[in-house]
């Protein structure tokens, strides 16, 4: 039986790259179901092995939490880590939240998809940098959209 949600609760907040912020929003703010996070904060989290260098290859990510499904764009290189990232409670997870990388593809923006009640519910975060480049995105693609 699908899952029936009649309120979601969402949080936004700009972390200025800070990884204790997030770790703290995810701790605190467990009432909200979808947490919007603006620039975060990218850093190593482990080594993989691999055959091309003895040390391995350094896995860089965002912060993860328990309670917490994590939605972000797949980056192409370091330079082009996304701005956003979007924080879905585990409770809402049989809503299929899905990135639609397809439709929007920008760092900073992230559209993200789920079903509730049969129908299709969209979510999206934004950055606005100094240039306001993903207003111009939006912009320039709102006959796509």
């Amino acid at each position: 039986m699908p899952t029936r949600c009649k309120e979601i609760k969402t949080f936004s907040q700009n972390v200025w790259k800070n990884s204790l912020l997030i770790n703290i929003i995810l701790e605190v703010k467990t009432s909200f179901n979808i947490i919007f996070i603006q620039e975060p904060s990218w850093s190593s989290i482990h080594s993989i092995p691999s055959l091309s260098n003895c040390e391995g290859k350094i896995l860089v990510g965002v912060v993860n939490y328990h309670n917490w499904l994590t939605f972000i764009r797949p980056n192409t290189n370091e330079s082009d880590y996304p701005r956003v990232v979007i924080y879905i409670n585990i409770r809402l997870y049989s809503l299929q939240f899905s990135i639609q990388k397809d439709i929007i593809d920008h760092r900073n923006i992230l559209l993200v998809s789920f079903f509730n009640n049969s129908n299709i519910f969209w979510l999206m975060n934004i950055y606005s940098d100094a240039s306001h480049s993903a207003l111009k995105y939006l912009k320039d693609t709102e006959v796509n959209i």
